[in-house]
């Protein structure tokens, strides 16, 4: 028994010791695994951290690119759809296009109060109202000349009509449509004895505006004046839109065969719809498809021609036309043409027709031909076939 006994002990120890010899091989291996393991979790993270971190970044810049390139091209398909549909919109809507013609619903400036001229430092004017016909009120401010500052202070609407009666010329200023209380009328109207009106729309001026109320309401303040002024002289003098007023109420006055002693026309354009073609306005519509059907066509289907350079045709008096090569509203060329349209016409055979240009150095652009200090020479006229016979009648206006 002891001999079989002792070769499985011998057996049971050589399996014993067999077993932990694979067991420790197998522990060695299990900790070297662990060990790579650990090592890879120090070192793979932190090798593989900046590669990450930058492909989020750039998925995050692609991302915002990407946010900023679809708001763009939303922002891109709106602009290109209103600038689609204005057009359209006009076409169907012609009093869109008389307003933006008259723009009398802007006020610029807006803080004034139109009947209190002393405010501009006009010492010398009154404001009051007329009513050329029903539901029309027209505001107007009357100045004479400015030597007569000190007895104009607190005289009332009486004084200065008969005021029209004394010996100096008197000048109906017809606006454009910046209004009554524009910079540029408040200063000129230092140069000024007269009278300038509003049109109905305009500031405190009530009624709605048109050509043909505009005209007929030039012509009731004309008739008014020359109601007051006896036998002095009645110039008319239109500015931008104002020439267009201008031009009219002149060819109806010398049809009837009562024309003024002159005309002047600042800034004139030859008719409305050459203007509205080059106003800076249309110059993002005015290679677009259809310009005249769209944009010119509604305006002559509103009523409004302003056609200056028909109505010089049948006009028989001394004129004038002031433009500043540098005028940004009303090109310097549109003047120029409406003069070579009226220097050869039969109507202005007796008469003194006058352009004068000024340089685009001076910088008076649109609306500051009265800052120049060669404008009483200017407006002085020379004696000749059909001026008047009182050589200082625009002296007397300065």
């Amino acid at each position: 028994m002891r001999k079989r006994t002792e070769p499985v002990a011998l057996e049971h120890e050589r399996c014993a010791a067999a077993g932990s010899s694979s067991s420790g091989s197998a522990a060695a291996a299990l900790d070297a695994d662990c060990r790579l393991k650990q090592n890879l979790r120090l070192t793979g993270p932190a090798a593989a951290e900046p590669r990450c971190a930058a492909d989020a970044g750039m998925k995050r810049a692609l991302g915002r690119r990407k946010g900023v390139w679809l708001r763009l091209r939303k922002i891109l398909f709106c602009v290109l759809g209103l600038y689609i549909a204005i057009p359209f919109l006009i076409k169907l809507c012609p009093g869109i296009q008389a307003k933006l013609i008259f723009l009398n619903f802007v006020r610029v400036p807006y803080f004034i109060d139109l009947k209190k001229p002393q405010d501009q430092g006009l010492n010398h004017t009154c404001n009051y109202y007329l009513q050329p016909e029903e539901d029309v009120t027209i505001g107007v401010w009357h100045t004479v000349p400015a030597v007569w500052w000190k007895n104009a202070q607190g005289k009332d609407q009486m004084w200065y009509e008969d005021a029209l009666a004394s010996s100096h010329p008197i000048i109906l200023y017809l606006h454009g449509n910046a209004g009554r209380g524009a910079h540029h009328l408040c200063c000129g109207a230092w140069l000024l004895f007269g009278v300038g009106m509003s049109w109905p729309g305009w500031g405190d001026s009530v009624g709605t505006p048109s050509e043909r109320g505009m005209t007929y309401d030039a012509l009731h303040v004309f008739d008014w004046i020359k109601a007051r002024s006896g036998d002095n002289p009645v110039y008319i003098w239109g500015h931008s839109l104002g020439t267009g007023v201008a031009t009219n109420l002149v060819r109806r006055l010398c049809e009837r065969e009562t024309p003024p002693d002159a005309l002047i026309l600042e800034s004139p354009f030859t008719n409305i719809r050459e203007e509205a073609k080059s106003h800076p306005f249309s110059v993002i519509y005015r290679y677009f498809p259809g310009f005249d059907w769209f944009f010119l066509d509604p305006i002559t289907s509103s009523g409004i021609k302003f056609a200056n350079d028909e109505n010089v045709k049948h006009i028989s008096c001394p004129l004038l036309i002031l433009h500043a090569e540098d005028d940004p509203v009303v090109p310097f060329q549109l003047g120029r043409k409406l003069y070579s349209i009226a220097a050869p016409a039969r109507s202005f055979r007796d008469f003194k027709v006058q352009f004068v240009p000024f340089h685009s150095d001076l910088g008076y652009r649109h609306k500051y031909i009265y800052k120049s200090p060669e404008l009483p020479r200017i407006l002085r006229p020379q004696q000749g076939p059909g001026s008047s016979p009182d050589p200082s009648m625009w002296s007397e206006l300065v």
